[in-house]
């Protein structure tokens, strides 16, 4: 099976801050959030082809990324979409017309940390399921709030296990022939309102089991500017 790792890149990252997308400010070594994420799956074994989704307004800035670095496996930058599933969907259709023997890693380019040895179980598990995320456990009390929208309060409804709860991470990889499937019913129905890839699949493709992957704590998301 021929694994393609796809960086999403094609966010503004707003609640950083400043007028550069996040996934192009440096980390404390001077690369960007963006080269470390392509690095991570520049060094795996087992991935063969990396394409990045870049937000159109910085496509130049990505292709002088790719050609500062020696990246091998990157094979393409596309134009993303203004949501993240648009941004798959383009992925997606850049590979239509191979959907055989053909895995599609999504992978948020805000996670620049991802480990050598989360990459390693996601290939092993893709050998016997057709979709695999990434997760960690939730170590917080989580409250189920009620909400009143009249006094614009909420209050403590129930208080679940945190034994049924984990944090969602990326890599979430797919044979491209579910994942293409759970996108083409989404969008028949004509909205597509889940926040990631494992939703969609979840949502329009029901009958698809979806195996987890232990994901770290390193592999945290950047999200606002004291992250950086």
């Amino acid at each position: 099976m021929t694994n393609v790792a796809v960086i999403l890149a094609g966010g503004m990252g707003t609640r950083v801050g400043g007028n550069t997308p996040k996934q192009l400010l440096p980390l404390s070594d001077g690369r960007s959030v963006l080269e470390h994420s392509v690095d991570a799956f520049e060094a795996a074994s087992c991935i063969d082809e990396i394409v990045i989704v870049m937000h159109p307004e910085w496509m130049k800035e990505a292709e002088e990324l790719c050609r500062r670095n020696t990246w091998r496996k990157v094979r393409q930058i596309i134009a993303g979409g203004s949501e993240r599933w648009e941004s798959s969907w383009h992925a997606i259709q850049a590979f239509s017309g191979q959907l055989s023997d053909i895995s599609l890693w999504l992978h948020d380019a805000a996670r620049p940390f991802v480990s050598q040895r989360i990459l390693a179980d996601v290939a092993k598990a893709l050998e016997t399921h057709a979709a695999v995320t990434v997760g960690v456990p939730v170590t917080d009390t989580l409250y189920k709030v009620r909400r009143d929208d009249v006094r614009g309060t909420k209050e403590v409804e129930t208080i679940p296990s945190r034994a049924d709860f984990m944090r969602a991470q990326t890599p979430q990889a797919f044979h491209l022939d579910v994942l293409k499937e759970a996108f083409e019913r989404a969008l028949a129905q004509g909205q597509v309102a889940v926040t990631d890839d494992v939703g969609i699949v979840q949502a329009y493709m029901p009958e698809q089991s979806i195996f987890i992957v232990s994901g770290e704590e390193a592999n945290r998301k950047i999200t606002y500017a004291e992250d950086l």
